[in-house]
Formats: structure tokens, sequence, C-alpha cells
């Protein structure tokens, strides 16, 4: 387990590998995580910061576990396709896993995917880390969860529209998680409030669902529309040859002026929901760790990690009480 500043662990090279894409991109996933990191209160942040690369880079690891290494279990977890319950979704679905269960079988229910259950189990398996005061098992769980609540607040991950493929818009999914925040998110706000006690973890996360299901129709409606009246030739980054690039996943590369015309029609959705999933991924880490009895982080690591980080500490803290992100480069897909 990395305990200092300086990664040492680098997914990098695996994510160059162009075997896979990833829900959020790897450039999402790992800003909310590392953005959750400063929302903590003073008695847990100093912890979480001895070990930010480390919540950072894990930050992608369900989507490894998912595409690189072909984990069976895992590809349920990520989102949840809602119209498979029916035109009111939220009128029958039961919240509890065990209520789910007794009403549809799990067959089902793993087949439109288990995403805001397996928040909710992953938020206990956290209260459990914490009471057991195991670093390795509180990280690795913390950076897991980190994953799974951005996945919610993704709205393609609410749909069985996921890609578009209903309606004629296949490559939206990564156009809207992928190059819109790659190309604007550098200007993107990463500040947000202090994390918060959660008190009905249930309805927080069928919130989170419920509040990014309503923006399906938004993302493809207007992407629609767009493409509709934008010039046919603006649409695609072409090379030479005029065949349309497309980036290591095989996507088409939407060309920088239509990309900027959806990210401002959709106006600032995209960094909204990003702020979104790290708040509340702030909320869950501090919900679990009161839950769990306040455990004392400090004792866990050397306190002379603790003090060489600290100069860097207050720096990085400074950066993100204006918005920024400190030592964070993530990997590039288009």
């Amino acid at each position: 387990m990395p305990k200092r500043i300086v990664a040492t662990l680098s997914i990098l090279g695996l994510i160059a590998s162009g075997l896979f894409s990833l829900s959020w991109g790897i450039w999402g996933h790992q800003h909310i995580n590392r953005a959750a990191v400063f929302a903590l209160p003073d008695s847990m942040r100093v912890f979480f910061f001895n070990h930010i690369d480390y919540l950072t880079e894990e930050a992608a690891v369900p989507d490894l576990r998912k595409y690189l290494i072909g984990d069976r279990a895992e590809p349920d977890r990520h989102y949840i396709d809602l119209e498979a319950f029916g035109p009111h979704p939220f009128e029958v679905l039961p919240r509890s896993w065990d209520a789910a269960v007794q009403k549809y079988g799990e067959e089902k229910l793993h087949q439109a995917g288990i995403l805001p259950w397996y928040i909710q189990d992953m938020e206990k398996k956290l209260e459990q880390a914490f009471r057991n005061r195991r670093v390795d098992e509180i990280l690795f769980i913390a950076a897991d969860l980190g994953h799974y609540i951005g996945d919610a607040h993704v709205p393609l991950h609410t749909t069985i529209n996921h890609d578009g493929q209903l309606t004629g818009q296949r490559g939206i999914h990564a156009f809207w998680e992928s190059q819109l925040p790659e190309m604007f998110g550098a200007n993107y706000n990463f500040h947000v409030s202090p994390a918060k006690y959660i008190p009905d973890i249930q309805g927080e996360v069928w919130q989170i669902i419920r509040h990014s299901h309503s923006l399906v129709d938004s993302v493809l409606v207007i992407e629609k529309r767009l493409k509709a009246s934008f010039p046919q030739d603006e649409l695609y980054r072409r090379d030479a040859a005029g065949q349309i690039i497309k980036n290591k996943y095989g996507q088409p590369v939407y060309t920088y002026a239509f990309a900027k015309a959806y990210h401002e029609a959709l106006h600032g959705m995209v960094e909204d929901q990003m702020r979104r999933a790290i708040q509340e991924l702030a909320d869950f880490w501090y919900t679990a760790w009161v839950n769990a009895g306040r455990p004392d982080l400090t004792t866990l690591d050397d306190p002379s990690l603790t003090q060489a980080n600290q100069k860097i500490f207050k720096k990085a803290y400074r950066l993100w009480q204006q918005g920024k992100l400190w030592g964070i480069r993530s990997g590039s897909e288009y």
C-alpha cells in the first residue's frame, strides 16, 4: 500500500494499451476521487491526503477489473437500466437489495444492473473497514466507492439507451463523459462544501439515481438537435484522407467546434454532475467514518509521513479552495 505523495502505482500504461474505455474516463474518475479528499474534516483529511495518489489512481480500477481481466461480477455494478422496471421505476423499485431480490429475483436485477444497491453495500463495507482500522481495507474500498458514485452521476448509466444506440446516437456516451471533461475540464471548479453526514444512505443513493436519470432526455435531445443543425462536414475530426479520426478505443472524435457547442448547450451539466459526485463521495466517506464510531485515523500512519506531507498539503488545500487540483496528470483518451 503506498504511503507517500509520489505515486508508486501507475495504471496509465494499462489505460494507454487501448484495451478498454472508462466510465467518466480516467480523467473524470481521478479528479472526482482526488477532489473529495479536501472536502473531508481535518480528522479525516490528513490521513486521506497521505494516500491521495493511491485514491486517485485506484479510481479507475473497477473498470480495469471489468475490461482488462474480465471479472464477470463487475459489469453489473456500473449501471442500472431503469426502463427494465416499467414506466415508473422509482415507484416500484425497492430501496434495499433483499426486498428487490424478493420482488424481482437476482437474475433480473443483474441483467438490469445493480449500481444503486452496490453503492449501499460498499458503504457498509467501508464502515467495517474503519472499525477494523485497516489501512489497506479503508483505502481500497474508499477508492472503489468513489468509482461507483461517479458512475451514478453519469445520466447514461441509468438508461437502457446507454450509448444512444436506440436513437441513432452511438458514441454519445464516451462523448459526454470522456471527451467533454477532457477538453473543457481544466476550467471546472472542484471546490465543494465540507462533507456532511447522510442520515439515510438508501434515500441518498436513490436520490442520486433519480436526478441523473432526469437528465437523460436532455443529454440525448440536445445532442440530436444540435447535430441536425450543425454542418455535417464539421462534426468529426478527419485525417488527410478524409477519414473520421477515432481515439484508441475506436470511438469517433468530434471536432472542437461541435464539442464546444454541445458543452455550452448543456449549460454546465457535465461540470455540475462532476461536482455533485465529488460532494457525494466526500459525504459518503464521512458518513461511513461517523457510523464506524469516528476512529482516530491520525495513528494509522507513521508520524514522519504526515510531517513530510504537511507543507505540500497546505499548498494543495489552498489550491482546492480556489477550485483547482494540485499534482494530478490524468491519461488522455482524446
